[in-house]
């Protein structure tokens, strides 16, 4: 036996000294070694059949699917969300004994009838998943970055293309990863989002007309607010910007500037109407909301309205950037990310779906397009050109954000970049955020808008997108022949 199951002999009599009876010494075992434990023809030698799990996209798939325990019962992911739509029933079996009482035939299957009448599909896209992972995992060793997270959703219905959540683990071995790893970080921890919440603040001053988009401000690179000074990521001043050149350069002045055109009451109240301090409603478990002060705190206080401007002072998960961006992308509504598609029949008929929360405006449709176009700009003229893509357009914001540990502001970063694509009509939005970039060069421009350029390249590729811009493709010469 020993060699069979890869234990020594002499481990295996200790074990069989452990009990009388009912003593494993073996899991998990191949149809080979099976095959080998039974031609042994050992009296007391019983091989159990078990349900198990099996894996096969291993570490790329992990912070979606999860896992299940000994006991089949999900731990994390849909395994843990969705356990009643992957539970079935067995139906009673009526089977043939022979004279001792063995099923004939012999090693019937250990399988309930309808085990495969339904399917369990997801919204997601396997290659894009790769893609998405491959591009952070070149960024993260790069800058040896702590944690990272690429997600790519549809705008339309929030249906998740990706999502690729770094460290992962290997969910055939749950039992040698680092529990922290089964909470899918995107969805259970929280951030300060930084400039790439600049957008959405300009959407809400928008639609309350505090702003026009021929709004102009002042940039002098600093100013104080409450008696604490506030300055611009480089400690420079821009002069005169319109609303679409203070996103370009990414401006916190300007972004202060034209957030106290509002009063401080109805900004807070716009804030919490997005669900800031709320969680999406996704299908996967474990969502945090997000971290929102006291609405009176923040009336008294300027100051936390002057931080809430470029994006500071309260925390949202990534997965809430994608749905905000999201509502930017599709003509202003809010979506309910989700990675669930539905149960599928043999034939290919969807019989059950998931009871999303409904679609609801946030935005009018003149707001969303309006931003949308100043996004645009940012990738062309601004911070976000490291994501250019010849021949296509696209929105985007860039953010590198200080962390904070314990109320106060460290020298930590986290960098995001956050793109929705195409620029004309946009079907999707495609956010990368990286935790702990280390060197002096690492920025959502240099960090997160590689990824995100990556991601959508290869969702051009794979959905066959053409080009809106086509002249910006230069024709290969053709090889000397």
């Amino acid at each position: 036996m020993a060699p069979i199951v890869k234990r020594s002999p002499d481990n295996l009599i200790k074990l069989f000294k452990a009990g009388k009876s009912g003593i494993p010494i073996g899991y998990h075992l191949s149809e080979v070694q099976a095959d080998q434990v039974r031609k042994l023809h050992k009296n007391g030698l019983e091989i159990t059949r078990e349900w198990q799990r099996v894996y096969p996209q291993k570490e790329l798939t992990a912070g979606l699917i999860g896992y299940v325990n000994t006991e089949n019962q999900g731990q994390a992911g849909i395994e843990y969300s969705q356990q009643p739509l992957l539970e079935v029933d067995p139906l009673p079996l009526v089977i043939s004994r022979d004279g001792r009482g063995k099923p004939l035939p012999e090693r019937f299957p250990l399988e309930p009838l309808n085990a495969n009448d339904l399917t369990l599909k997801l919204t997601l896209d396997a290659r894009l998943q790769r893609s998405a992972r491959e591009a952070l995992h070149k960024k993260m060793a790069e800058f040896r970055a702590r944690r990272g997270t690429v997600i790519a959703m549809n705008v339309q219905d929030g249906s998740l293309l990706a999502l690729a959540s770094e460290p992962s683990f290997d969910p055939q071995r749950y039992f040698e990863a680092d529990p922290a790893l089964f909470k899918n970080w995107a969805v259970s921890d929280l951030y300060e989002p930084g400039s790439t919440f600049k957008p959405i603040n300009i959407a809400i001053a928008l639609e309350a007309g505090a702003i026009t988009p021929d709004s102009a401000f002042h940039d002098s690179g600093q100013l104080s607010v409450g008696g604490w000074p506030i300055n611009n990521a480089d400690n420079s001043g821009h002069g005169t910007l319109s609303v679409t050149g203070i996103l370009e350069y990414s401006s916190n002045v300007g972004m202060v500037l034209a957030m106290q055109q509002m009063q401080r009451a109805p900004y807070y109240d716009s804030l919490k109407k997005l669900g800031i301090g709320q969680i999406t409603g996704t299908d996967l478990p474990f969502e945090t909301p997000g971290q929102f002060g006291d609405k009176q705190q923040f009336i008294d206080y300027p100051i936390g309205a002057a931080t809430a401007a470029f994006g500071q002072g309260f925390s949202v998960t990534p997965l809430q950037m994608v749905q905000l961006h999201a509502a930017i992308a599709n003509g202003g509504k809010l979506v309910t990310p989700h990675v669930v598609n539905g149960l599928y029949n043999p034939v290919g008929k969807k019989v059950k779906a998931l009871n999303l929360i409904q679609p609801r405006r946030i935005f009018s449709e003149k707001t969303a397009a309006q931003v949308q176009t100043m996004m645009g700009s940012v990738v062309q003229r601004g911070t976000g050109k490291p994501a250019q893509i010849p021949g296509y357009r696209l929105g985007g914001k860039t953010g590198t954000a200080q962390k904070a540990d314990r109320g106060v502001y460290s020298n930590a970063r986290i960098t995001s970049f956050v793109a929705t694509f195409p620029l004309e009509s946009p079907k999707y939005v495609v956010l990368a955020v990286v935790d702990e970039p280390q060197g002096a060069n690492a920025y959502g421009s240099t960090v997160a808008a590689p990824v995100v350029k990556s991601v959508l390249e290869t969702l051009i590729s794979l959905e066959g997108i053409p080009p809106s811009h086509p002249q910006e493709l230069a024709a290969k010469p053709e090889p000397p022949r």
